[in-house]
This record gives structure tokens, sequence and C-alpha cells, in this order.
């Protein structure tokens, strides 16, 4: 049997199982035998009961002392109470609905119970529903695979033996000397023991194979795709670095973290190659001002730059800042959004194409095919991940392979980033410039809320602004205890702030009319926005100094900081409030390390932690691959390992052209498909 075979061909699985395979996403072979259980059950292990832990997954062997007899309780349910005794103590077994329970547990044999005992009634311990069979049968760990109302687990453990027999030998792809250097088992050994393993020895060394295949294939796949970017020769080299003259101009000083980050870029900048470098920084770092010294530099040494920013009033609040910091610089910026008059967008597009302008700012409105440039050699993108890559790219085609230079205030743990970014050089900003506002944050019930409007309404009559966040848009979204922006509005407008300038802004309106009303919130209009995260990434309204989050057990610890930083950007002193009802360890851990640090690295690296990769600031917009197997978390050490591995064959062997690195070619072309699928269908 082959890998690329269809499911359908397994014998036992058929037409209308194999839809049901296909649900779960799984149509081939292959693909079944790399959907690896979630989890196991260990049945090689008896414990007496005696020795079993309370409220953990055990398995006993016990004689039936009392076979289970069913009644009827509340609702018309059965249930079925019985005794099994392992000769020294005795534990009561529980089963729910089962009409048969009575004649298959029979009184004086012998089984193995699978399952957790706990303590009932009287003190006395009971295993509600255990898993049996009967003793004479062996022992072993029993694989536990993600399911559906089609698929239970054990059909997918049938299927997986049933193919694993019909395979002689899974081929391997390693060469010899990386299974030697690592101490790594076979991939035809992995894949046979990841499913059905005879010990926990057998389990850890074959998922420690698989994980370090995942990592490396990917690692390397994303060295391959760097590698074609920074190998690409542009004519848009810095000649002369004017970094230092744009620094004196500025009226303060920058940190050693933004000229650190100016240097790495003009570096790249002038070396001959197409520079793809990300900037990453927390909320308040002085991105903008590294931006804006690689324009002036690129500018001097005549090539035009471009900034897109995601939507119109980030666009124009960028304009702003920019032609403040270029304000007698002789540098020339231009705003070009869908907003722009007709007349205005004609003069703008042929200055642009004559080389007149050295800045254009805008929306999606840059990539139109009639928006020409005479030399573009640098393109920046603000919060990437909001564009599509038919946007960036679009942009790019414009020039003649263009720095790219793409900024983002969402900080992302080391060990995420290294996999994220594995195609981007990254630059850190890793301190914030004096003098920004540290943000008070507090963590309240909802029983405070009477309290906390109070002190929302003496600082709108102070004539301060405030946001409110809500995590759902409108009333039909809801569910019980949770708030939704529409609502919340509606309630607020008519009681507590119905004295007060409201609006409300929430991602299911166009993009005209959020932009108006954020335009409206920035000039003061309103003083109170009942909002959904739409505006995480928004625009700097420094007369902000309170944004309160309902419901705040709802949101990544990464997204909280995000919607903190909306406020502070001011003089005056500014606050977060966070509400939540949750009583939850997780939830109470959650908002302590909020109340406790502002520090926005610390908080993803503990977001991470809690919410693993794959919820982390949606790690699938990124075009990342979902793990399989892996987890960043905990297999550091295999991640460390397979990134220099990944370095040391992209540097000695890079094509992979050498014979023993053909089957490491074949997965990285399969991995560079993947990607290259992943990043169409999604935004980064």
């Amino acid at each position: 049997m082959k890998f690329s075979e269809d499911i359908r061909n397994i014998k036992g699985v058929g037409d209308a199982r194999g839809l049901g395979f296909r649900s779960l996403g799984v149509s081939t072979v292959g693909e079944l035998l790399r959907f690896y259980p979630r989890a196991y059950e260990d049945w090689s292990k008896i414990l007496p009961i005696a020795h079993c832990p309370i409220g953990e997954n055990v398995c006993i062997k016990a004689t039936v002392l009392i076979s289970p007899k069913n009644e009827r309780i509340s609702g018309g349910r059965l249930i079925g109470r019985g005794t099994v005794t392992d000769g020294d103590d005795a534990v009561n077994v529980v089963f729910f609905n089962n009409k048969y329970i009575s004649s298959m547990l029979k009184q004086n044999e012998e089984y193995l119970f699978y399952g957790k005992i706990n303590i009932g009634k009287y003190s006395a311990r009971e295993m509600i529903a255990p898993m049996f069979v009967k003793a004479a049968e062996s022992t072993e760990i029993r694989p536990i695979y993600p399911q559906n109302k089609k698929i239970t687990s054990r059909m997918i453990q049938s299927a997986v033996k049933t193919a694993l027999e019909s395979i002689d030998v899974i081929p391997e792809y390693l060469p010899d000397y990386i299974l030697e250097k690592f101490d790594l088992v076979s991939l035809d050994r992995a894949i046979r023991d990841i499913h059905f393993p005879d010990n926990e020895e057998q389990l850890q060394r074959s998922r420690d194979r698989l994980i370090f295949d995942e990592l490396f294939i990917l690692q390397l796949s994303l060295l391959s795709l760097k590698s074609k970017n920074t190998a690409s020769y542009t004519e848009n080299t810095v000649k002369k670095d004017y970094t230092e003259d744009f620094f004196s101009l500025l009226p303060f000083m920058p940190t050693n973290a933004q000229k650190r980050a100016a240097a790495e870029a003009i570096s790249d900048m002038q070396s001959g190659k197409q520079m793809n470098r990300l900037l990453q920084g927390d909320v308040g770092s002085g991105k903008t001002a590294v931006a804006a010294t690689l324009v002036y530099s690129a500018a001097k040494n005549g090539m035009q730059s471009a900034l897109m920013a995601p939507t119109e009033v980030l666009a124009v609040q960028h304009f702003e800042t920019f032609s403040g910091l270029f304000k007698n610089t002789g540098i020339r910026c231009e705003l070009l959004t869908g907003s722009t008059k007709s007349a205005e967008k004609r003069r703008i597009k042929e200055e642009l194409k004559n080389g007149e302008i050295d800045l254009i700012i805008g929306t999606h409105a840059l990539i139109q095919e009639d928006v020409e440039f005479a030399q573009l050699g640098l393109v920046i993108t603000d919060e990437q991940h909001r564009f599509g890559v038919k946007q960036r790219t679009g942009l790019c085609s414009k020039g003649k392979n263009p720095h790219v230079y793409v900024m983002s205030a969402t900080p992302i743990p080391r060990t995420l980033a290294l996999i994220l970014f594995g195609d981007l050089n990254v630059s850190i900003l890793d301190e914030l410039p004096p003098g920004r506002q540290k943000i008070d944050t507090y963590s309240v019930t909802s029983k405070k809320r009477a309290a906390m409007f109070d002190y929302i309404k003496k600082h709108l009559d102070m004539g301060y602004q405030a946001y409110i966040v809500c995590p759902l848009v409108e009333e039909s979204d809801a569910v019980t205890g949770v708030l939704s922006a529409e609502e919340y509005y509606k309630k607020a407008s008519t009681t507590a702030f119905k004295d007060y300038r409201l609006d409300l802004i929430h991602g299911k309106m166009t993009s005209k009319q959020k932009d108006e009303v954020m335009t409206r919130f920035k000039n003061g209009e309103t003083q109170l926005l009942i909002s959904t995260v739409v505006i995480e990434v928004g625009v700097d309204v420094p007369n902000a100094v309170i944004m309160v989050v309902e419901n705040a057990e709802r949101f990544g610890l990464s997204q909280l900081h995000q919607l903190r930083g909306r406020v502070g950007r001011g003089k005056a002193k500014s606050s977060c409030i966070l509400v939540t009802d949750a009583q939850g360890d997780e939830s109470r851990a959650r908002m302590n390390i909020m109340c406790s640090t502002t520090d926005g690295f610390k908080i993803a690296d503990e977001d991470l932690k809690l919410r693993g990769p794959g919820d982390f600031f949606g790690t699938r917009q990124h075009g990342l691959p979902k793990f399989r197997i892996a987890d960043i978390m905990t297999d550091t050490k295999i991640l460390m390992q397979t990134q220099e591995l990944a370095k040391e064959l992209t540097l000695t062997d890079r094509l992979l052209q050498r014979p023993e690195h053909k089957g490491i070619k074949k997965q990285v072309g399969k991995m560079l498909h993947n990607l290259q699928a992943e990043n169409t269908a999604n935004t980064i």
C-alpha cells in the first residue's frame, strides 16, 4: 500500500467511512499515518486499588464482586452500579445508559478497568464509566485520536493498524550521518511506535524523531525562502549613510535600540542585496522614527519610499507624523488613499512618476495599476499581518527589487519568532523612549462597574476621552454573561453616559464607516468610544486616558496588551481596567500578569505558555503550517538543534544537490508548496 493511496482503499474503511475521515482532514494513507494520537491510555501499568491516585487515569486488574444492576433515574436514564475487587481492596463501578452492562461484566470473572478513581457518596471509591477488557487480553499502551461524530478513536486505531500491516518499510529520507549525530530512530520505527508503542521509552524516541522532522524541514524551508529573498541583488544601494544627519535633526535623543535597529537596516541597504527585515517593537517603542531614518537615507541617495498602512486613518496619522519629522529637510511627503480627491490623485501620481515625491504614504490605493514610481527603493508596511500577499507583492513590483521593511507592534516570543519570521531578518526595539507614560492596570469584577463608570465620567468631565472594548459585535453573537458592543452602546448611551458624546465601532462596519468613527474620536468630537478589538491596532489619540476591556478573560494576553497601548500616548496619567468575573486559576494568573508588567515581550512569552502556539496571535494567519506533533514551548532543545542543522546545511549544500540530501530536498519541496498555499489563502 502506498502513502498516496486513497484512504477508502484501506480494508474496513470504504466510501461512507472515507467521507468521515475526510472531515478530519485525512484522505490518503500517508495523511492517516501522520494523524498522530493526541493522548495515550497506558494499560501496561496495572496498579493495586489501594495505590491508585484520586482523579488520575489508572489501570486496575479486578474481579467482579457484584455485577452492575441497572435502575431508572430522573429523565428516564439508566444507571448501573457494581463492585470489583483486586483481592485486597474494592471499588464501585458506575455506568450510564448501558442496558447490556450486567451481561458484559459477569460476576467472579476478571477484567482490566481503565479510568479515574474518585471519591463518591459515603467516602466510597468509584470509577465512573471505565473502559474494560477481559484480563486475559494483552496489556498495552493504546492511542487516543482526535475524533468527531462520524469517526471514533477506535475506528482510526483500526485503520492505522491495517495500513501499517500492509506496508513493508516506510522509506527513510534522512541520511545516516544525521540519524547518528542526533541519535534518531528510523522513520519507519518512529511512525509505527508513535501509534502503537510497547513502552514509554519507545513512545518518547518516536516523538523525538517526528518532532525533529517537523521542525527541521520547516526551518530548512524558511531558510530557503530567506536565501531566495536575500539573494536578490538590487540597484537600490545606499551609497552614503545619512543616519547621523537625521538623528541630529530630531527633537529627542534616539534610544540605543533605535540606533541599533537603524544601523542593521542601513547595513542591509548598503550590501547590494535586497533588504527583507522585520522591525519588531512594543507599543510606543519608536518604530516610526527608525523607519523615517531609512526614508531619509533613501531619499538622500536618490530613492523613493512607499509606506502602506492597513487603514485610512492610520495612513493619515503616519502622514502627519512623517511630515513633522521631515519638516525643513527637503524630504517631500504625500498621502494617497481612497478618499483623496480625483484631481489631487492625478497630481500626486504624476509627481510620483516624475520623481518629485520622496515618500508616498497610503492604503491599498498605492497598488493601483496607474501608480508609478521613478525610482522605488524602499517599501515599508505597517502591521504587516493586516495585508494579503498580493497587496505586498503588488507594491514591491512597482520597483526593481526594492528594500522591504516590515513594522509590527505585536511582540512575538523568541521561540515563535524563530519560526514565524524565519524568512526575514529581525530587528527588535526592546526599550521605550524616556518620558513614555506607564499605564496603571487594574482587574475588577462586574460588581465594580458602577464605580468604574463614575471614574470614567470624572475624566470625561475633565476633557479627556476613553475606550470601552467588548468581545462581541452584536446581541445575536452573545453568549450568557458576555457583552456585545452594540448592546453596550445602546444601554450606555441611554443610562450612565446619556449626557456624553458616545460612538460605536466594530468589524462589521465598512472601512469608510470605521474611518469616519475614528476620525471623530481623534478630533475630540466623541468622548467615549464603545468598540470591539477593531481598535487593537489603531490611531494615536493622546487625549484618550482610560481603556476598559469587558469580559477580559476572553482575550489573549498579547491582545490585551495591544488594547492597553491605545492609551498612555499623551502627557496625562492613563489607566487600563480589565473587567472579568472568571474565577479559574488560569484567568486569575492572566490578569495578574497584565497588572504586574507592561513589558510586551514578557507578556508575549507568558501568553505563549498559557495558550500555546496554535492560538497565539492567530499564527495560522502567518502562513505557518499547523504543527502535528511539535510544541515549541516544550521542544526548545530540538528546535535549536534543527535550526543549527538547517543553517549548516544551507551553507554547505544550499540547493540540496548532494545524493544523500535527495530525500530532504523532496520534503522541503512539499513544505514550500504548503507554505505557498497557506500564504496565498491567508493574510500575514
